[in-house]
């Protein structure tokens, strides 16, 4: 047995006959009588105490901890008494994703897991605890997809624990605690008419991003940041290589997507719309850091700035802009007075590159192609969410072997029904 077990209320000493005797302390009979002890691994002594009359609980303490350092599954007791909350900040401040999907991460976590689970020890979790936070969570956010990001968030601060010897196993991963089910949604793509309705809705300024979001399939921050120089009118392309969006409440020049740089067609129409849009409203050159708040200042001349010359914010285009066209369309209802826009979580920009993935597939685009212009992780990736807008080759198939078997076994008109 690993350590040894001190009785607070007798000690051992030897009398005036040299003999061995057992004599109460100054503490008999107050507090916690037996207290377990042992060397941890980081040579430090852990200790815990039980009342009188469980001095083989204590002994069966000592036997678990020796077990589990024997296996190499040993926990310190006191790394699980850390709550929740704590741990989950002190996670969250050693990410080391991008900085947006750091943003992304915290506001899961401390909307929707610290308000119910911070307050209780990592050590003290179990699956129960997690069954009712899921129930909970079900009611708050009925969009099942984000329901399971933020559970994989929460799983990943109980994996770290995991890691970090806080906790011996994670309470996500039992077999009765049942992750949310993402909502598998086909892509319906906007029509030729909504696309268009939509861009007669935005004021002048912006209808162009229409153009470039439709017509090349930029994102929106891509768009947001098309500089003069990603622009090569001669030989038709889009240089994507970078984009806005905002760190820590900042705008910052980044590049896209998973750093993913790429080129995308550039139609000669929508060239001739840009062209008319840069004699409109001419290109300004902004300047924004790279990447981090701190980042080096980058000078770009931008295609789409606001009034005043600024570069334009997701936030502000989103509620003002892009909501208002949406509503002039009919999309969404008219605001109210003194209200927001009605959510339009499938009406947003995105919608756009839909749009132009529909087009291009109808057109007989390759997969492969059309995921090297949108900048997708891999072709397999754009396969799972428009393999059910690419034409169908049912008819083609019948075609084709028709015309082979048609010589072996014509096929006959068949009479007139009667």
């Amino acid at each position: 047995m690993a350590g040894h077990i001190q009785d607070r209320w007798f000690k051992t000493e030897t009398n005036a006959a040299g003999k061995t005797v057992r004599v109460k302390t100054d503490r008999h009979g107050i507090g916690l009588r037996y207290r377990a002890r042992y060397i941890g691994p980081d040579g430090t002594e852990k200790s815990k105490s039980y009342p009188d009359g469980q001095k083989r609980l204590a002994e069966k303490w000592l036997t678990r901890i020796e077990a589990d350092m024997d296996a190499g599954q040993y926990i310190d007791p006191k790394a699980g008494k850390i709550t929740f909350r704590e741990y989950a900040e002190k996670w969250l401040g050693g990410l080391t994703t991008d900085p947006v999907s750091q943003e992304v991460v915290d506001r899961r976590i401390r909307l929707h897991a610290i308000p119910h689970l911070g307050a209780r020890p990592m050590g003290s979790f179990k699956p129960e605890h997690m069954r009712t936070w899921l129930n909970r969570l079900n009611s708050a956010v009925p969009n099942g997809t984000y329901r399971r990001a933020i559970y994989d968030s929460v799983s990943s601060v109980f994996n770290a624990a995991v890691d970090d010897g806080v906790i011996k196993s994670n309470p996500c991963h039992a077999q009765s605690v049942k992750p949310p089910i993402p909502e598998d949604r086909l892509v319906v793509p906007w029509t030729k008419e909504r696309v268009l309705s939509v861009r007669e809705g935005l004021p002048a300024r912006y209808a162009a991003t229409v153009d470039v979001g439709a017509g090349c399939g930029l994102r929106q921050g891509e768009i947001l940041g098309l500089a003069v120089d990603n622009l090569d009118f001669d030989t038709g392309w889009v240089h994507v290589r970078q984009q806005v969006k905002r760190v820590g409440g900042k705008l910052v020049f980044a590049p896209p997507k998973r750093g993913k740089l790429r080129d995308t067609p550039l139609s000669p129409v929508v060239a001739a719309g840009l062209r008319e849009h840069m004699a409109q409203f001419p290109p300004v050159a902004v300047t924004l850091p790279w990447k981090t708040p701190d980042g080096t200042p980058v000078t770009l001349k931008l295609v789409f700035t606001n009034g005043v010359g600024n570069a334009i914010r997701r936030s502000y285009f989103d509620d003002f802009v892009w909501k208002l066209a949406l509503s002039r369309a009919g999309v969404i209802p008219p605001k109210e007075p003194g209200q927001r826009y009605a959510a339009a979580p499938d009406d947003g920009m995105h919608a756009l590159r839909h749009f132009y993935a529909s087009v291009v597939l109808e057109a007989g685009g390759s997969i492969k192609a059309l995921s090297t212009y949108l900048g997708h992780s891999d072709p397999g990736f754009t396969l799972r969410i428009y393999t059910h807008l690419m034409p169908s080759s049912d008819e083609k198939a019948r075609a084709a072997v028709s015309s082979v078997f048609q010589r072996v076994s014509p096929v006959r008109e068949l009479p007139a029904a009667a």
